[in-house]
């Protein structure tokens, strides 16, 4: 009889268990939380205390992002309601929080843990009523190391303001790395003091417009947006596209050039003339200098779109005689191993697109994005090479493809489209050797081209909520994802958006937000 009893107590026990979680209002979720009854609320008046210097910016930095409902002074006292404390030695982006009716407590053994804590514990405000904090004990700690979003800006620019703003909600949703594609076809948009014309003739034009005056980030502006995410914990990391996409850096420089094909003009740099070689490694050595990332991606993707005109360039002929190459694709190769010594040699470390896989670059300097959703023997290639992988598939995490069927402005792929509920569930175990091969599973990251995004206010519309889907996809671990409470969990979060006029999807009321139009080059 009492093991009758036990089982007929156990669905009591967890129906009871999900229903207290369920007061939690946080995105992503935490992987460990334990409510208790009551509440804990801070006065409007309040302080913060840390027990280590290094600290102290974290506090001020929080101070001044809830200011507007909590005044927050940083005191020494041990009796201070806020309490942030370094302490153990545990996972780099781990944290704790508690809270009880005397304060609240984040410990963790690195800043960048106190820094997720904190935020944890802004969405514990944002959320609440007048302040009022559930009684919480969170032992959190991230599915993934990489959690990232790229954002493209040659297609269209969009300035410090808008980056700042969307670090500011990477940050908010504990998301770790911004890779910024900064050169493509319609512009080149960053300052190389060597090279100044790659801004000033290079960042003429975007995708819309190829005579728009020139737009592009000075390297004081760079080095501004690499600080301020640097300060919320995020990686910036550049990406120079090479061989291919080159056409802008083409009309600033066209010695460089290796020509292109009819449908894509001048669209690659030239692999057989010395000189190029030269020519990009003096770019990416002020990259260097501009990103502290470890990492610079080189792109090295769709090559193929316009390298016809290498089949007659006298210096690839010659490229080809003198190093015994076949064909264009073993040229290109080539040109892939010299950019990858060249990178390593500045002490940084390769990322390229899929397309690298089969170029047998050096695995320990190397790492693969993973984007073609439609080829999974690809991803199954790389792993079974030991290369490390990111994965940023089209389907889901291009978030220039539709959210909704009825949407008719961004892409699908033989109808197909990426809606927010795909992007929570991502990634299945079904993909080929990732549970397998979750060591060499760097993370995942959405990636946003900019095709048919050419305002701030179609960027909101395709990045949200979807960023906050990405953030848990990336954070919470399976057993502790649950879609419909995710989607309680995002109703505040849009009110938020709401609040600081980001312009967002409602998939709670399709119909009464429609899709943004725009003008989008065919």
């Amino acid at each position: 009889m009492k093991y009758l009893i036990l089982i007929l107590l156990i669905p009591i026990f967890v129906c009871c268990q999900k229903s207290e979680n369920s007061q939690l209002v946080v995105i992503p979720q935490p992987n460990n939380v334990e409510i208790k009854a009551g509440v804990l609320k801070l006065d409007k008046n309040c302080t913060i205390s840390f027990n280590s210097a290094e600290l102290k910016p974290l506090a001020e930095l929080f101070a001044e992002q809830i200011k507007d409902d909590i005044e927050l002074k940083i005191t020494d006292a041990e009796q201070a309601k806020i309490q942030l404390q370094l302490t153990g030695t545990r996972d780099a982006e781990s944290y704790s929080l508690a809270t009880s009716r005397k304060g609240v407590t984040i410990s963790a053994s690195t800043e960048k843990g106190i820094f997720y804590g904190l935020q944890t514990l802004k969405q514990l405000l944002l959320f609440s009523q007048s302040n009022e904090l559930p009684l919480v004990s969170v032992q959190d700690v991230p599915r993934f190391g990489w959690r990232g979003l790229m954002l493209d800006e040659s297609r269209c620019f969009f300035g410090v303001e808008k980056v700042k703003q969307l670090l500011d909600l990477m940050a908010l949703h504990k998301l770790n790395v911004f890779h910024w594609h900064l050169t493509d076809v319609p512009g080149w948009r960053i300052e190389i003091k060597q090279y100044p014309k790659l801004a000033t003739v290079g960042g003429i034009g975007n995708d819309l417009d190829p005579d728009a005056p020139a737009q592009f980030y000075t390297q004081e502006e760079i080095k501004e947006i690499v600080k301020y995410a640097s300060e919320r914990f995020i990686e910036v990391i550049p990406e120079i596209d090479m061989p291919g996409h080159a056409r802008a850096a083409n009309r600033a420089y066209p010695e460089f050039s290796g020509g292109g094909s009819q449908s894509h003009p001048e669209f690659t740099f030239n692999p057989g003339y010395e000189g190029t070689y030269t020519y990009l490694t003096n770019i990416l050595r002020e990259i260097t200098e501009l990103f502290p990332s470890k990492y610079i991606h080189l792109g090295g993707d769709e090559v193929h779109f316009g390298n016809e005109n290498w089949n007659k360039d006298v210096h690839v002929k010659q490229l080809m005689s003198n190093q015994n190459l076949t064909n264009l694709r073993e040229v290109e190769a080539y040109f892939i191993h010299r950019m990858a010594d060249s990178i390593k040699t500045l002490n940084r470390t390769v990322i390229g697109w899929d397309e690298i896989v089969d170029f047998g670059l050096d695995q320990e300097n190397s790492v693969v994005m993973w984007w073609r959703h439609d080829k999974p023997n690809i991803l199954q290639n790389a792993l079974n090479k030991n290369y490390k992988v990111v994965l940023c598939p089209r389907i889901p995490l291009y978030f220039d493809f539709d959210q909704a069927e009825s949407h008719k402005y961004g892409r699908k792929w033989g109808g197909a489209f990426s809606p927010m509920e795909m992007v929570y569930q991502f990634p299945p175990d079904s993909l080929p050797g990732f549970n397998e091969n979750t060591k060499l599973i760097k993370g995942i990251q959405a990636n946003i081209w900019t095709e048919r995004i050419q305002d701030n206010t179609r960027l909101d519309f395709m990045t949200y909520p979807r960023l906050s889907a990405l953030a848990e996809a990336g954070w919470t671990n399976n057993q502790s994802k649950k879609p419909d409470d995710f989607k309680r969990r995002l109703k505040p979060m849009l009110e938020y958006l709401n609040s600081i006029n980001i312009g967002y999807y409602n998939p709670f009321m399709p119909k009464e937000t429609p899709e943004p139009t725009g003008k989008f080059r065919e």
